[in-house]
């Protein structure tokens, strides 16, 4: 039986750098000389994630939010503090914790020569999946996802960047992760699929008991989608609470506030989506 708590990390801590000698990067005194710095990307966060939510993380570029999916992802060990996916310990488990968990980024890389099905299928013998069942959960997955037949076997290099993020969503459904993590993965998204992804999302929680970590730039999609939200700036938790509670942290001034409010009084930033910032 799986605990009750998807996700629990206590005082997470991931810093880029080194001062003793070898670093990414310098930066320079008043004098021009070189000099050593750490940069802090996660600040001991902690926070837990209950079995069946859908946990939203917002921050401006920059903010440490797909910094913290790797270290879940046992893609980056943490420095310090703990993290655990259904008890299982990312540093000492993490077989255990892959076993649990899939990740999909907004930058997913396939075999573009070959088409959706091909690539799922590759996929899905990865996992353990095999034959007709594999291939009649993949053609199942992407036309849920609103792929239409004659796409799910052309070549992925034929297809939009807003299609590829659908096939990396079926790709990452392929495991049935009891944790899945969603790194903005509606960016480049039209409307329509946009809510073909977010009306999937809710599926998988509802009827697969997965639970989902999202990240996401758009806050309708965020106020629409997560159970609890917390927002991130400089590597640190700046708020923590459900999409209406957050809502209560400001003034009206005369109109009802959004995410967008809260977050702009909270950072002082505005959120830049990566195809603005290009």
């Amino acid at each position: 039986m799986y605990d009750p708590i998807a996700l629990d990390l206590q005082s997470a801590l991931k810093t880029f750098g080194n001062s003793a000698g070898f670093a990414l990067w310098k930066r320079t005194d008043g004098n021009g000389n070189g000099k050593s710095s750490k940069a802090v990307a996660v600040n001991r966060v902690s926070f837990s994630v209950r079995r069946g939510e859908i946990f939203g993380v917002l921050g401006p570029n920059g903010s440490g939010k797909s910094t913290l999916i790797r270290l879940i992802a046992t893609l980056l060990v943490p420095d310090d503090g703990r993290i655990t996916v259904f008890g299982h310990d990312v540093v000492k488990e993490p077989m255990a914790v892959r076993r649990l968990i899939n990740r999909v980024s907004v930058e997913a890389s396939f075999f573009k020569k070959l088409s959706p099905m091909e690539n799922l299928m590759y996929g899905a013998r990865l996992y353990g999946v095999q034959g007709q069942e594999a291939r009649a959960q993949v053609k199942a997955i992407l036309t849920r996802l609103g792929l239409e037949e004659k796409s799910i076997y052309r070549p992925m290099e034929e297809m939009s960047r807003g299609m590829q993020q659908k096939v990396a969503i079926a790709r990452a459904f392929l495991s049935r992760p009891r944790l899945l993590l969603l790194d903005e993965p509606t960016t480049g998204l039209d409307p329509r699929s946009k809510h073909e992804v977010q009306a999937f999302v809710r599926e998988l929680r509802d009827q697969h008991d997965t639970t989902i970590l999202l990240t996401t730039h758009d806050m309708l999609e965020a106020d629409t989608l997560c159970d609890r939200i917390a927002i991130i700036d400089g590597g640190d938790i700046i708020a923590l609470d459900t999409p209406e509670n957050l809502k209560k942290l400001i003034s009206s001034n005369g109109h009802e506030p959004s995410l967008e409010d809260v977050f702009l009084q909270l950072t002082g930033k505005k959120l830049v989506t990566e195809d603005q910032a290009e």
